[in-house]
């Protein structure tokens, strides 16, 4: 970390967080991955030490903290539980930022101070089983009636669609249009017409719920209507711009975590006569690994740090997101290599960041679209798909 010299404060943050992580947060993951359990306990606690709302201003309960910090702490979470840091990041970089960025000051003041605290967790409702990708060919609706919009439609693969306590939906306004004709909306869970569809058997992310949510003539009060008419999609983008941040922190923790694990395995296991971390196929593996560790972490810094000045950070955002993802799924491949058959079975954790990582390339934008998004930044121009 030499490039970015980290503050006292964010080196204070980073150790508080660690240790959290590895005593609480380490101890019931393997569990919860089995069981599918939600994190419940680990996000109220987490909520107390004011992780559930860390770039949210103090006067609406929030900590004030800069992007550098979110980032390490989130990264911590990861090393422990990929789960948990999941949810930390789309209720952190997604849910309250947009409310924080585009909401109403009695919106920012009735939904946020709950939100920091952990409360309530956040989710964010824009894919949709024919719209993944392409958000604008989107088909749910939200149609004006009186003083409410009437939604309708299904969204997919909602990470806490089960378990949130308020969502972020996006729906069309204007059927003529297509970007400025999609809105978003803040709706409570409990609203009548909001119904909790399949949740998911997944590979990775066991213990994080993903869910479709159905809306089925669901009133939700003009009020809480987010920004304006039209305002969906560059709510949705700048939301994304965020969250990618947080998978590269995420893909940085789980990338240290199997490395680490790497580490101490291949000191400790003898074939031929010696350890395996002396062989220099092992030990080429592992110069590598770390190194592109730290070029991960280095675009996820640098991108934070591009958000903290108020710059725009769309295209490190994608970089550090496509890099990363790719990353951590190269090494947790790796490091399961250097575990042998071990690595195989559920005794070890790297069976379980294997999976866990797997989804880093897809989820908030796959690879492919975030070389769309970086080719359009460098070009200049877009260009059909």
């Amino acid at each position: 970390m030499a490039f970015f010299k980290l503050t006292d404060e964010q080196l204070m943050i980073q150790s508080m967080v660690r240790e959290f992580s590895r005593k609480v947060v380490a101890a019931t993951a393997a569990e919860r991955d089995k069981s599918k359990e939600f994190p419940a306990e680990n996000l109220k606690q987490m909520g107390e030490l004011g992780l559930m709302g860390m770039m949210v201003p103090v006067e609406y309960g929030g900590e004030g903290a800069d992007t550098i910090s979110y980032v390490l702490a989130l990264s911590e979470i990861a090393y422990s539980c990929a789960s948990t840091a999941v949810v930390m990041s789309v209720h952190n970089s997604i849910v309250c930022e947009s409310i924080l960025n585009f909401g109403s000051e009695a919106q920012k003041k009735r939904f946020l101070p709950r939100m920091t605290d952990a409360e309530i967790i956040g989710a964010f409702a824009l894919t949709e089983p024919h719209a993944g990708s392409d958000p604008v060919s989107q088909l749910t609706t939200a149609v004006k009636d009186g003083d409410h919009y009437v939604i309708n439609g299904t969204k997919r693969f909602i990470t806490t669609g089960k378990n949130c306590g308020l969502v972020i939906v996006t729906a069309k306004t204007d059927e003529a249009e297509k970007h400025r004709g999609i809105s978003a909306f803040i709706v409570e869970k409990g609203t009548p017409g909001l119904i909790v569809g399949n949740v998911e058997d997944k590979m990775g992310l066991r213990a994080s719920d993903t869910t479709d949510l159905i809306f089925e003539d669901c009133r939700v009060p003009a009020e809480n209507l987010l920004g304006r008419e039209g305002d969906g999609f560059k709510i949705a983008m700048k939301g994304l711009d965020g969250g990618r941040i947080g998978i590269a922190a995420q893909s940085v923790g789980v990338a240290q975590a199997a490395l680490d694990n790497a580490v101490k395995y291949a000191k400790g296991r003898d074939q031929f006569g010696q350890k395996i971390s002396k062989f220099q196929g092992i030990r080429w593996y592992i110069a590598d690994m770390a190194t592109e560790i730290e070029a991960a972490r280095q675009l996820m810094f640098s991108a934070a740090a591009m958000k903290d000045r108020g710059e725009k950070y769309t295209q490190q955002a994608s970089m550090a997101k496509l890099f990363a993802s790719e990353m951590v799924n190269r090494i947790t491949g790796k490091c399961l290599q250097i575990h042998g058959g071990y690595g195989f079975t559920k005794d070890y954790v790297i069976e379980r960041l294997y999976r866990d990582a797997r989804v880093f390339t897809i989820y908030e934008g796959t690879s492919e679209i975030q070389r769309v998004v970086i080719s359009n930044n460098i070009l200049k121009d877009k260009r059909k798909h």
